[in-house]
């Protein structure tokens, strides 16, 4: 891999793991709700979990794809359907006081699974191994998604951090019932892309 397409994927990794995105909408409400500690095995989940989603679609995961399109429709229509659920869930989460009891963030292993209901995540891999792995070879699959695991976690963490100190002015419980509603209306409207594509 030249120093040039390291570069662009680095660039690229940045970009694309910092905008807003199911992944950093959920981890902004997660950091408010239930602040960063609890929120670090779901950051750990999205970070391995799309490296590892990365590893896979470029070792040929997208040939599946190529062979089979009814399940990348499948799969879109199981993600819209899991991103609403997930979208109902932190419109409904529980006020700062109640959280221990009525709520818990998400987990290594659930955040880790949703990589592979996320339209966002696969755009990325898909992009990632057809654009920035010369000849797809395993090599290049390997620095294309290590690059990423390096770029990704401190990226989404900033979604987490920007959620913890949203927390300070969330104390008044309506504000904070407000605030869920508008990550969880902003999650659904991610959705956008995938249900009507340009």
């Amino acid at each position: 891999m030249t120093y040039e397409i390291l570069l662009a994927l680095m660039t690229f990794a940045f970009v694309s793991s910092i905008t807003p995105g199911p992944n950093n909408l959920m981890l902004m409400a997660s950091g408010a709700n239930f602040g960063f500690r609890r929120t670090i095995p779901h950051m750990l989940g999205i970070g391995l979990g799309f490296t590892f989603m990365v590893l896979l679609v470029g070792a040929g995961l997208v040939q599946v794809f190529d062979r089979y399109p009814v399940s990348y429709a499948l799969l879109k229509t199981v993600s819209v359907i899991y991103l609403l659920y997930l979208a109902w869930k932190i419109a409904h989460s529980a006020p700062v006081q109640s959280q221990d009891v009525a709520g818990t963030p998400m987990t290594f292993l659930q955040a880790a699974a949703f990589q592979w209901v996320n339209p966002k995540a696969w755009a990325m891999a898909l992009t990632a191994t057809t654009a920035y792995a010369p000849g797809q070879t395993l090599d290049a699959v390997i620095i294309v998604a290590l690059v990423f695991g390096a770029i990704n976690l401190p990226s989404i963490s900033t979604w987490t951090v920007l959620g913890q100190q949203m927390a300070r002015i969330l104390t008044n419980p309506r504000r904070l019932v407000v605030f869920n509603w508008v990550m969880a209306l902003l999650l659904v409207a991610s959705l956008y892309p995938v249900l009507w594509p340009s």
